[in-house]
């Protein structure tokens, strides 16, 4: 007998499909993109050419990824976004934080540009609830249709007008996730029982939110029990694990090049997502070696692969941006964290000649262009071998600088932590 088809099943195969859909994408977008290439290149409009290239390199950063923050007043919506942006907002001393206080601070929708990858925005929605955006008309006056998904923050416990607003949501088929926040408040107050067990107080909190939720209608809530101030500790990155999970296949990077590197899985995973599109700018490549120009195919590589593993190193937060936010957050001094960094590629500004250096060291840059002179001189047969030897150089080169900034990545996070590590 064919079992049934749970919900959990039907998302399951959701997603599977929408993989399939967004690789077939893909690739028909690539296709496109190589014969828009070639055909600038054969009327030696090189400058064309490169820029449609660093267009594609670029795109997985201009996917829209739009994430609402809501909740009642004071449950710590603000700092959570906060978070999420890589901001610290204790004093909102940091530019572009979302400001904080005692009394209900956001009054408006407010729209937050992630600082890296401005194509994912989080918006701060007032408290549900309020005179100005009352329960029943929350979600018309905020605009839920261009919202990708909804958390829904409490500082306590879910109270009416959170399961209302869940429950609304849901009938828009929009996906939600429920937050405790404040979880250090929490445990800093149970601390000082005699009878103090961390793992029983997160346990208490959870049966509590999740009975209370259940109550109200909904069968298996997931709660997310996390503090915004030490988003390595508690469940932030269950909450990132999942939402990264159930987004569409086509947001999931979008979403993945944003979270910070709270453990290694994320880092494995940013790892995963970069690599994925290496086979796809190593065909750029050698679609570019086909044509007739001496050197040309030297000139557009290098190009390309400098704006790609220039979002590597934002991607892992290895940027100076970052990693002075890393340092203001961790405790840990700049220096200290810039210290256990090994690649050459994380500590300059990556320009096409500072890459040319590094390309040399790992791709023999003078023996291809060499190669290349060669093969323009002689048969088909051997441009194809010209081809195929731009795509492996190109692989293996991105590939090896990949490795080595995700192995920069898990040094600065262990050393944010605190981990021994040898330099």
């Amino acid at each position: 007998m064919t079992p049934p088809i749970t919900n959990t099943r039907l998302h399951y195969c959701c997603i599977l499909h929408s993989s399939s859909l967004q690789h077939r994408h893909t690739q028909v977008h690539m296709e496109a993109v190589l014969a828009s290439v070639k055909n600038d290149l054969m009327n030696n409009d090189t400058a064309a050419a490169v820029e449609k290239i660093q267009r594609y390199s670029k795109e997985p950063n201009n996917i829209p990824l739009k994430i609402a923050i809501t909740g009642e007043s004071k449950s710590g919506k603000s700092t959570f976004v906060s978070a999420l942006r890589g901001i610290k907002s204790i004093g909102d001393e940091d530019e572009g934080a979302a400001p904080t206080g005692v009394v209900e601070t956001t009054s408006e929708v407010t729209e937050y540009l992630h600082p890296n990858y401005p194509n994912v925005t989080l918006w701060d929605l007032p408290g549900i609830g309020t005179t100005k955006f009352p329960a029943d008309k929350y979600l018309e006056l905020v605009g839920f249709e261009k919202f990708d998904f909804f958390i829904i923050i409490s500082a306590d416990r879910f109270r009416e007008n959170d399961v209302k607003l869940a429950k609304e949501i849901q009938k828009m088929k929009k996906k939600f996730y429920f937050v405790r926040s404040k979880i250090d408040n929490n445990i800093r107050d149970e601390e000082r029982k005699k009878d103090f067990s961390k793992e029983g107080t997160l346990r208490k909190i959870r049966d509590d939110s999740v009975q209370g939720l259940q109550k109200e209608g909904f069968e298996s809530p997931q709660v997310f029990l996390v503090s915004s101030f030490d988003s390595h500790l508690y469940e932030f990155s269950k909450l990132q694990q999942t939402l990264e999970r159930e987004l569409p296949a086509h947001k999931r990077d979008a979403l993945l090049r944003v979270m910070s590197n709270i453990n290694q899985e994320i880092i494995n995973k940013k790892k995963e997502a970069f690599q994925s599109r290496i086979k796809y700018y190593s065909t750029l490549s050698a679609a570019v070696a086909a044509v007739p120009v001496p050197g040309l195919s030297v000139n557009v590589d290098l190009s390309m692969m400098a704006s790609v593993v220039t979002d590597y190193v934002t991607g892992f937060g290895l940027d100076k941006q970052s990693l002075e936010k890393l340092a203001a957050s961790s405790g840990v001094s700049y220096n200290d964290l810039c210290a256990v960094i090994k690649s050459e590629l994380a500590k300059e500004k990556i320009t096409k000649e500072f890459f040319m250096k590094m390309f040399i060291s790992v791709a023999g840059t003078a023996a291809l262009m060499a190669a290349e002179k060669v093969s323009r001189r002689i048969s088909i047969i051997v441009t194809a071998a010209s081809m195929g030897l731009s795509f492996t150089t190109t692989y293996l080169t991105l590939s090896y600088f990949l490795n080595q900034l995700a192995d920069d990545a898990q040094r600065v996070f262990n050393r944010a932590l605190g981990v021994n590590i040898s330099v």
